[in-house]
């Protein structure tokens, strides 16, 4: 399995803007699927938005217009730009990838990274 490390995660303000990254360990293993997640205590981790290998994005709801999911150019880096932050986007955020087939919001993924707190504050 992939090797996965999240950086980024932080403590801002309502309104305020994180950009987290998510480094995976093999060279091209980024251009498959792969997802950002997030887990509230004491609420089931969720899916926050994916990026299939031909580019396709899907978000949940709640984050829509908001955050972005996009792929570095020149490396393996995946990144989740937050705009215009809630109290509700608190929890610990966790990069997930997955070699093959589908590519949604529900789909199961094989490698995790340990994740990256954010918190906002209201």
């Amino acid at each position: 399995q992939v090797q996965l490390l999240e950086s980024g995660g932080g403590s801002v303000q309502a309104g305020g803007s994180l950009t987290l990254s998510c480094d995976a360990s093999e060279t091209g293993y980024s251009t498959m699927c792969m997802a950002w997640f997030r887990q509230a205590p004491g609420q089931a981790r969720e899916a926050v938005a994916t990026r299939g290998k031909f580019g396709t994005k899907f978000y949940t709801d709640s984050v829509k217009g908001r955050f972005t999911i996009f792929q570095g150019n020149a490396n393996d880096t995946l990144y989740l730009k937050m705009i215009d932050l809630k109290p509700e986007d608190t929890g610990l955020y966790y990069c997930a990838a997955k070699g093959s087939g589908d590519c949604y919001l529900g789909s199961s993924f094989t490698s995790w990274g340990q994740g990256t707190q954010v918190t906002v504050s209201a």
